[in-house]
């Protein structure tokens, strides 16, 4: 029997207190481009309701499942994501 659970679906994903940094979104810099979304490996990145100063809906992440791994911030073009000390 072959299981597949999809991304950020169970309390087995969720992140520890290992994680040392953390994403930070710059919602005046989005500009809705999904970038992020489509690349987290987490699948945990959505598109909000807000929209931003420019009249674009902005996103978001779940801390409870993020990694901290910074690819969103890495390939976010329009640098609107950046990682930030995770202080607990």
């Amino acid at each position: 029997m072959k299981i597949t659970v999809k991304p950020s679906t169970t309390t087995i994903n969720k992140t520890g207190a290992w994680r040392t940094n953390r994403p930070k979104f710059m919602h005046d810099k989005c500009t809705a481009c999904a970038i992020c979304s489509r690349l987290c490996p987490e699948g945990i990145i959505y598109q909000t309701d807000q929209t931003n100063a420019i009249g674009k809906k902005y996103f978001e992440c779940d801390l409870t499942y993020c990694k901290g791994c910074g690819l969103c911030a890495t390939e976010c073009p329009f640098k609107a994501i950046e990682m930030e000390l995770d202080e607990k």
